[in-house]
């Protein structure tokens, strides 16, 4: 494994890390990790920049599905400073997905580092979510 490619799953485990805390202070310390200071992310119902909106965003995913979890589906590909992955939100009940065999949210998302491995940006592409949300 090239040292690029750890590069790229590194700053994606940490991505995971953050959008998988819930106590306040532990998702303040992985937004942080993860992202840089003025890092920003955007997807079709969010568009925010900085720690504390990128928290909020997350927290309120949280709030939205109470015990599921993000998880990687596939592998990361990466080149530059640029990397893309798919995901997918699952129940932690026993690891299964809700509704007709698949998580109820799924998407892809491409970040970008800086010299740092830290998030500057995040595009999110939502490939599957619920009606009403």
């Amino acid at each position: 494994m090239s040292a690029n490619t750890d590069r790229y799953e590194n700053a994606v485990a940490r991505y995971f890390e953050a959008w998988n805390a819930r106590d306040p202070e532990a998702l303040a310390k992985a937004v942080t990790a993860a992202w840089a200071v003025d890092g920003g992310y955007t997807d079709p119902l969010a568009d925010v920049r900085g720690h504390e909106q990128i928290a909020a965003v997350i927290a309120a995913a949280h709030a939205q599905f109470p015990g599921f979890a993000f998880r990687l589906t596939g592998a990361v590909d990466g080149h530059h400073d640029t990397a893309r992955f798919s995901w997918e939100l699952a129940s932690e009940a026993g690891g299964t997905s809700i509704g007709e065999g698949s998580a109820p949210v799924a998407g892809s998302d491409v970040i970008t580092l800086d010299a740092r491995d830290r998030i500057t940006a995040v595009l999110g592409f939502l490939d599957r979510v619920p009606d009403g949300a």
